[in-house]
């Protein structure tokens, strides 16, 4: 099963797909909610999301051809470059995809977060767009008056290269003929949660899901960081005892008995291809080690402290200790509604609504029209 589906590979194309999902998602939601009225704004509507599928499309492309020469020149020439000191190299790159996935995991338990501040900040851009004190031929106003576009371009780029360093990371070791499949099926969920955030739905099945997944991806991320320890460990006893100690089997002589909690002779994920499962999905090794199990018990313990500082941030508004005196600046409810209210005027005004200034310099103006009527009645009933 591992020679064809590598589980490590999908959770990373997972991630990375669902992150470009979501913020299309918000996109393609904005331009809904704010443009769905009259016939003028349907007809804007199609331009932006076309607008949107193109910049998206284009981003996709490029990071393909990035990511297939990336993985051409990595199998052509790191395999040969780094056999001698394949343990050495298999730990670096386990400690560090386990990093990674924990950071993953952090951001899919905050999806539904993640949702509403890209939404905020698709409307800061659509309407710092319109600011008169900037050129009209400025690179600032011209990348935020195709924002739309710029936006989706930039994030499937940038995921997708992400998506290409990590997996570069994850898979040292791992047959080619395990990519596909992974690969496939990351896009393929990745793009189904996406849709499923934009149709709406039940949001808190959804949280559900994203929680046990994210679950599961802590799993693999312990067990990685748990076989980076194992690796490091074993190829500085693998250097002075020979090269060829992976090649002695299960037995006497595979493995250090003064570093060594347990060890069987079975269940070798190297010989044993059913345990090559365990190994892949949750780290096993026949022989454990005083370094690997005390790092896998370290891992949950940091990542316990991390998310319980996190659900402290969420509710306080401040991490514990060091964040008081780094308070996140939050829009109230009733500046988030006016700055999507400017945002939609700013659309129409951008991409060119049927109508006239006049009627859009009137829609900015409301508020204030509002408030000079409230206090004119308030002081006519006090005389």
């Amino acid at each position: 099963m591992v020679n064809v589906f590598s589980p490590q590979i999908f959770f990373v194309i997972f991630r990375e797909t669902l992150e470009a999902a979501v913020i299309l998602s918000v996109l393609l939601a904005f331009v809904k909610q704010g443009l769905g009225g009259s016939e003028g704004d349907k007809r804007l509507y199609r331009k932006l999301v076309i607008q949107i599928w193109v910049g998206a499309a284009l981003g996709l492309f490029i990071c393909l051809a990035i990511g297939g020469a990336f993985i051409g020149v990595f199998y052509s020439l790191g395999k040969d470059l780094w056999t001698q000191s394949e343990d050495l190299w298999e730990g670096i790159f386990s400690l560090v995809a386990a990093i990674m996935i924990t950071v993953m995991g952090l951001a899919m338990l905050r999806i539904n977060k993640m949702k509403e501040k890209w939404r905020v900040k698709i409307a800061q851009a659509l309407v710092d767009s319109t600011d008169e004190k900037k050129s009209r031929f400025s690179l600032s106003r011209w990348s935020k008056r195709y924002a739309l576009a710029l936006l989706p371009f930039v994030t499937t780029l940038r995921e997708g290269i992400e998506a290409v360093v990590f997996v570069g990371g994850v898979s040292l070791g791992t047959p080619a003929t395990a990519f596909p499949l992974a690969v496939i099926c990351g896009l393929l969920a990745g793009t189904a949660v996406g849709l499923c955030l934009y149709f709406g739905g039940n949001q808190m099945a959804m949280q559900y899901f994203l929680i046990a997944s994210t679950c599961f991806l802590y799993l693999i991320g312990a067990g990685l960081f748990s076989k980076a320890v194992w690796f490091l460990q074993f190829y500085s006893f693998a250097s002075k005892a020979g090269g060829d100690v992976a090649e002695s089997g299960s037995g006497p002589g595979s493995y250090n008995p003064y570093w060594t909690v347990w060890h069987v002779n079975c269940c070798n994920p190297l010989t044993d291809n059913g345990w090559m499962i365990f190994n892949a999905l949750f780290g096993w090794q026949n022989f454990g080690t005083y370094g690997s199990v005390i790092s896998y018990c370290v891992y949950w313990i940091c990542l316990m402290l991390v998310i319980g500082a996190l659900m402290y941030e969420e509710k306080k508004g401040y991490l514990p200790i060091i964040g008081k005196f780094r308070r996140k600046k939050k829009l109230s409810q009733a500046e988030e509604s006016e700055l999507m209210r400017k945002a939609q005027v700013a659309a129409r005004q951008q991409y060119g609504r049927a109508g006239s200034e006049q009627d859009e310099q009137e829609e900015l103006e409301k508020p204030k029209n509002a408030t000079t009527s409230t206090t004119t009645r308030t002081t006519e009933s006090i005389v």
